[in-house]
């Protein structure tokens, strides 16, 4: 397995000229099996993580180097889109909404228990909720963090990443996370085992056969 690239989920990524992130998540296509795009993500903030091209990554003793400047990574489309809620999605029925710890009355005004009963605080502002969503081009699927994987008899574990043919992008294996049924043996599933990523990764072989696969390189 010396040619494939390996990809593994929060692996550090650098531009030509900096620092940049860390792998989030991977956009496949399931209808050729090949990488599309990498998210990568700035620090701890949500709204500066970026699709990045598949053809721009690959990777050295474990990390991803991409072909891009910091200046040309931070005009990528965003990998996440952010919106906000209705005032009615923080209702608890038909008392009022929950935020900062109080109890808010319909028309905003702050409560808080006491004596058994209610304090009133005066007009707070109410909050509204912000909804992230991931952005994933249509028809493509992604694997991120924690993602389960499935034998037809049940789960054996979480993905760890993904080799990578570098000439083409397709997917050649799925790496298992420490911790699966086998201990410290590092697992390595073949794609042609994959039979969806939709809802996690689904295979068609059993915890058996996974488990007679020959350990990675």
């Amino acid at each position: 397995m010396a040619a494939e690239t390996e990809f593994a989920i929060g692996a550090r990524a650098s531009c030509s000229d900096g620092y940049c992130g860390e792998l989030r998540r991977l956009i496949i296509d399931p209808a050729t099996d090949t990488v599309t795009h990498l998210v990568i993500q700035r620090g701890h903030s949500k709204e500066a993580a970026r699709l990045v091209p598949g053809g721009l990554a690959e990777t050295t003793d474990g990390e991803i180097r991409l072909h891009c400047t910091l200046a040309e990574f931070d005009k990528f489309d965003p990998a996440e889109e952010r919106e906000l809620g209705d005032k009615a999605d923080e209702r608890i029925g038909d008392i009022g909404v929950l935020s900062g710890g109080f109890v808010y009355d319909v028309g905003g005004d702050a409560l808080a228990p006491i004596g058994g009963g209610f304090e009133d605080l005066g007009h707070v502002p109410e909050r509204r909720r912000t909804f992230v969503e991931d952005v994933i081009p249509m028809g493509e699927d992604q694997v991120g963090p924690g993602d389960q994987v499935h034998a037809v008899d049940g789960e054996i574990g979480r993905v760890r990443g993904f080799l990578v043919n570098p000439d083409d992008h397709r997917v050649t294996h799925v790496l298992l996370k420490e911790g699966h049924l086998w201990g410290r043996k590092e697992v390595a599933i073949p794609i042609t085992a994959v039979t969806g990523v939709e809802t996690g990764i689904r295979l068609n072989l059993t915890k058996e056969q996974v488990g007679d696969l020959p350990p990675a390189d």
